[in-house]
């Protein structure tokens, strides 16, 4: 018996059946949104441990690593929950949508999910019981958080447009699907020294952001032959790295990949020295330290081993095997025309449109503010998706939702139907898209409030009414902390979460990054400024920042290149007065107190589960 044969998944390993059972694999369907094993099973197991959690039969420290690898992750709150939902390539289909909303109106105080810059949707402050319930109702819709946690292969992500690409070598979907129904479950990937995050993009534009990857595949063509470069070592937080290249071509058809990522997972798993501090123990620190050729001879050597034979690496009923062409809309027969919005229009269909390389189609981005949707708003884009996009859509490393195979006479009805939800914005990838992570929303490990700074920043920028097409292609991304969640290394303008004394006070205070890249293939780490700035005065200091590039930069300049030419030291002078010290009186309260807030800051921080 093969190692994949005692994990008791269906021989088809996908989706939900048909009329609400989970033990029919004879009627799964394999759509973009059901690539991940539903077993009921897990379901039991994880209320029975939740019930025994809750009675004290059952230690913590055993509970929470259960609990992480059903996608179950605890908060900076007690006794409430955050679930984290994996959608492999950002796939999900309108009733998995609406499968959302109905779980968020019943269990989410806060009535909304979240969309990750890992694809994602995430749900907050849901009380333990009520998470087993919460996951038990996704499962009905082929929705799956195992493995959302731990120390797994965590979701893996992908560009929203793969297969409808000008350029493209060929879709990179299907193999991404049998990789993740290839890794999920399996024993290698339990309980690793720490998570393995996944991208396969599309082109070498580079869309899914591979090069900060632990493992990342880019598709390749050599002499009629499908592959990928395969990369390996990426990672942000407090150790950036770009991820070297391991291989220039390894064969998809043949499974080559699947053996490949499997060696490099195998050697990771053993090194016991990155066991001993799991806050560094990333690939990339084993990649640090011996460097990719070694690893590489590694992976030669772990590939000749009596393991290979042993295991299933079949690509049969793995790969997600769907014609979304087939099932595209038909042309409306009738379709609405601008009139007095024509201006409006125009700017949505510059920021947000793409035609397809399949003539007569586009995807269309919706931009989602904080990244924050409702159920109101999901049973609304979930209509959409019926009405005007064959069902398909794919969420965004950006926080977005990209919907796919919209004909292009039905641009505009769409985007009446999308303002209907207050979801219509144009600039999905613009300035005015500000991402940021939960921080001190939720999370144990965040210093500082990045959805209220957020807010303030994105509403500093509408206000400021940028037309100007360079400026707006700068992006801002924030964290709460020096993690890399929010991808603030990437940014043009990014921020770090941290803190300032001001006598026996502390003031919530951000560290600014400067420069950084993530567009057409060019992946660049932004230069960190030497000066913290108070979190009330960062919306001050990215005006002045846009404002200052506006009035010095050359003709055509674009904002890195400015950056690069005037230096880091330019920007800190500009902003020199707003990093003066604050002290602490009636006046200067505000200063002491963070965005969102009414008491005053104060760092707390607790222990993180992602190293558990």
């Amino acid at each position: 018996m093969t190692p994949h044969a005692s994990l008791d998944a269906h021989p088809r390993g996908h989706g939900r059946p048909a009329e609400g059972s989970l033990e029919n694999p004879e009627r799964l369907e394999d759509v973009p949104g059901h690539v991940i094993p539903i077993l009921e099973r897990e379901f039991d197991d994880f209320s029975t441990e939740a019930g025994r959690f809750a009675r004290g039969e059952l230690e913590e420290d055993e509970f929470i690593k259960f609990r992480l690898r059903q996608g179950v992750y605890g908060q900076r709150q007690p006794g409430v929950q955050m679930v984290r939902v994996k959608l492999p390539m950002g796939g999900v289909t309108p009733d998995q949508l609406d499968a959302f909303a109905r779980v968020i109106d019943r269990y989410v105080p806060l009535r909304k999910g979240h969309i990750t810059t890992r694809q994602n949707i995430q749900m907050h402050h849901v009380p333990l019981l009520d998470a087993a319930e919460l996951i038990r109702e996704l499962g009905e819709a082929g929705l799956s958080s195992r493995e959302g946690c731990g120390n797994t292969v965590r979701n893996v992500t992908g560009d929203p447009r793969a297969g409808t690409l000008p350029g493209e070598l060929f879709d990179i979907t299907p193999y991404a699907a049998a990789y993740v129904r290839y890794f999920v479950r399996h024993p290698t990937t339990q309980m690793m020294p720490r998570k393995v995050k996944t991208a396969f993009t599309a082109t070498d534009a580079d869309n899914a952001i591979t090069q900060i990857h632990d493992v990342a595949f880019t598709p390749r063509l050599r002499d009629g032959v499908r592959g990928v470069e395969v990369r390996v070592g990426g990672g942000t937080a407090i150790m950036p790295r770009l991820a070297p290249v391991l291989y220039d071509f390894v064969e998809l058809d043949n499974s080559d990949y699947l053996r490949v990522t499997e060696a490099v997972l195998r050697i990771f798993d053993r090194q016991d020295f990155l066991r001993v501090n799991r806050a560094r123990a990333r690939i990339k620190v084993l990649v640090d330290r011996i460097g990719i050729d070694a690893l590489r001879e590694l992976v030669e050597d772990e590939l000749a081993g009596e393991w290979v034979r042993e295991r299933d690496f079949s690509l049969e009923g793995r790969l997600l095997l769907h014609d979304e062409a087939a099932h595209a809309p038909a042309p409306p027969l009738a379709a609405g025309s601008p009139n007095g919005d024509r201006r409006a229009f125009d700017r949505f269909l510059e920021s947000n449109v793409q035609r397809q390389r399949q003539p007569g189609f586009c995807t269309v981005e919706v931009m989602v503010p904080l990244g924050d949707v409702t159920p109101e708003q999901l049973r609304g884009l979930a209509q959409i998706m019926r009405d005007f996009s064959g069902g398909y859509a794919r969420t965004t490393v950006h926080q977005n939702l990209v919907l796919r195979w919209v004909r292009e006479e039905a641009v505009y009805d769409v985007w009446t139907r999308l303002r209907s939800l207050g979801l219509g914005r144009p600039g999905a990838d613009e300035i005015t898209h500000v991402v940021s992570c939960p921080g001190t929303d939720s999370c144990k490990l965040g210093i500082t409030s990045s959805m209220g700074l957020n807010r303030a920043v994105s509403e500093r920028l509408e206000a400021m009414e940028i037309e100007d097409p360079l400026t707006r292609r700068i992006h801002i991304k924030m964290s709460g902390c020096p993690n890399g969640c929010s991808q603030f290394h990437l940014a043009n303008i990014g921020f770090s979460g941290a803190s300032i004394k001001a006598g026996t006070h502390t003031i919530p205070a951000y560290i600014a990054h400067i420069g950084g890249s993530y567009e057409n293939g060019n992946v660049r780490f932004g230069d960190r400024l030497k000066t913290r700035l108070p979190a009330k005065r960062i919306p001050e200091a990215v005006e002045r920042w846009v404002r200052f590039y506006e009035a010095e930069r050359e003709d055509g300049e674009e904002f890195n290149a400015f950056a690069a030419r005037v230096g880091v030291a330019a920007f800190e002078q500009r902003v020199r007065d707003l990093a003066m010290p604050v002290e602490f009186s009636l006046e200067n309260m505000s200063h002491f107190i963070d965005w969102s807030r009414q008491q005053p800051f104060e760092v707390i921080r607790g222990e993180g589960e992602c190293a558990v």
